[in-house]
């Protein structure tokens, strides 16, 4: 399996190389140069294999230059010892007949962010020894909350490695700023940035791409790598959990093989929904992916209209890990529908770079339309489903999830589309007390700090808060720093003491 850019279809290199960089020296993004295909057979087979057996069987598909021992230990390490609440990892609730939700937070961070942030220090530890194990590795973080604490998690003390993080300083819940910030290990460091996701992730590819920085790390002996879904070791993993989701539908007798399934995802930088797309490519069967945006609606507009447009207000919202305008995973998706043409790709990303928009192809369009619909929801309706779900079917979903469902629900109303369907969960309520409390019961939280309100959303809806989200109320805060964008270089060489 060899793997080129997005931007330069000249480059060619294995899976190891590609994990170990994050990123192509063009600004491209690393993609598999061939699909690979899996029979109704082979998918079927799967059934009655546990989830880290799916997984290897997967993995092994797009990383043909890792060992079967390599695997089994990046594998196991990720997924056993107890590190995820459920033995299924990434189990199905059933909302109701026809609808399941697909739990990924199941890890020790509470977010879907484990899934891939579990197994990728390992595949990187791995890809390092393949490549240049001399080096040290440098993970660089732009995260809208859920992933800086999982990549935190995943990369604390691993040996070789130094992990810096940065997130928008007012746009993250208290709970996911208190995640990172107290983050123990030696070789984790985290900065807030002034201004939005938008702008941290444009700082870190900058940074990634900038030739002299590049060379500076080079004389201190390291190297950048990515642990934002910009690297394909961070979302290869995803792929695993639909075809999961799917056998496990399977394994349960709400499918039949060759069956088609939905698969709504609340996504913002689009990597989430983008490993569903590769499932389907893969030969999952799937009749529609359905995108769930919310108020920050650049994606929906995009699914609508052809037309990718960043010029807009960027609004703050209760579900602040799809606050992003930039979705750096949809270039992946024009790569493919454009017929990987390196060529379409530059194009469009120097359009955006330009005008901040660019307008796809209407034969392109066509075939994206075929599989994808969209839609968004704000924060009224947000918590209007998080009472309804919590209220009709005992379930208590996060803002995110909540996002999806009411997408999804105004995607059957206006198709009725009764096939069986995938709701991705992304997030522990608990991590976004204070909306949930507020949509369960208005004005509970009213005055009460955020250790108070999960109480309070404990007490009033009966679920429990995963102690290590309860926990964090008396550790220690070890990262304060601020800076701005311009600024973000400097503190980088800071951090690294370089």
């Amino acid at each position: 399996m060899r793997y080129t850019s997005t931007r330069d279809k000249n480059v060619s290199v294995e899976s190891a190389q590609a994990i170990a960089a994050g990123i192509s020296a063009d600004g491209g993004l690393f993609v598999p140069v061939d699909i690979p295909k899996l029979t109704l057979d082979e998918i079927a087979a799967m059934a009655n294999l546990s989830y880290i057996e799916r997984a290897k069987r997967i993995l092994s598909l797009y990383l043909t230059d890792f060992t079967e021992d390599e695997l089994d230990w990046c594998v196991s390490g990720a997924y056993g010892d107890g590190k995820f609440s459920s033995e299924e990892v990434a189990p199905l609730h059933e909302l109701r007949e026809g609808e399941e939700i697909l739990e990924l937070w199941r890890g020790p961070t509470c977010a879907f962010k484990d899934m891939a942030l579990q197994l990728l220090p390992r595949l990187m530890t791995v890809a390092v020894k393949k490549t240049d194990g001399s080096r040290e590795t440098v993970i660089l973080v732009a995260t809208s909350g859920d992933t800086g604490k999982a990549a935190l998690e995943g990369f604390k003390d691993v040996e070789g490695t130094r992990i810096l993080v940065f997130y928008p300083v007012d746009g993250v819940s208290p709970m996911q700023k208190l995640q990172m910030t107290t983050q123990e290990g030696s070789n984790v460091a985290v900065c807030a940035i002034e201004g939005n996701f938008d702008d941290a992730q444009t700082g870190v590819k900058t940074i990634f791409t900038d030739k002299a920085i590049g060379e500076k790390l080079n004389d201190n002996g390291m190297a950048f790598s990515s642990a934002n879904s910009i690297n394909w070791g961070r979302l290869v993993p995803q792929i695993v959990y639909y075809f999961s989701a799917y056998c496990d539908m399977l394994k349960k007798g709400k499918i039949k093989a060759g069956d088609k399934i939905n698969i709504v995802v609340p996504t913002g930088n689009f990597g989430n929904i983008l490993a569903a797309y590769y499932a389907y490519e893969m030969g999952m069967p799937v009749n529609k992916l359905i995108c769930a945006s919310n108020k920050n609606r650049v994606l929906t507009d995009f699914f609508e209209t052809g037309v990718y447009d960043v010029n807009r207000d960027f609004y703050t919202t209760s579900s602040p890990s799809m606050d992003i305008l930039i979705s750096s995973n949809l270039e992946r998706l024009l790569f493919i529908a454009g017929g990987c043409s390196d060529e379409f790709v530059r194009s469009m990303m120097s359009k955006l770079k330009e005008d901040g928009k660019y307008e796809i192809p209407s034969e392109v369009m066509q075939k994206i339309s075929a599989l994808f619909s969209s839609g968004c929801c704000d924060d009224e309706g947000t918590k209007r489903t998080i009472k309804e779900v919590f209220e009709k079917y005992d379930y208590l979903c996060d803002t995110h999830t909540a996002v999806a469902v009411e997408v999804y629900e105004k995607y059957l109303e206006a198709s009725g589309d009764n096939t069986p369907t995938v709701i991705a969960s992304t997030a522990n309520p608990f991590k976004f007390s204070a909306s949930v409390l507020e949509a369960v019961e208005p004005c509970k939280g009213d005055n009460l700090d955020e250790f108070s309100m999960v109480s309070e959303l404990a007490k009033v809806t009966g679920a429990c808060c995963p102690a290590q989200l309860a926990n964090l109320r008396d550790k220690e805060v070890r990262f304060t720093g601020v800076c701005n964008r311009d600024s973000m270089e400097k503190v980088v060489f800071e951090l690294l003491g370089i």
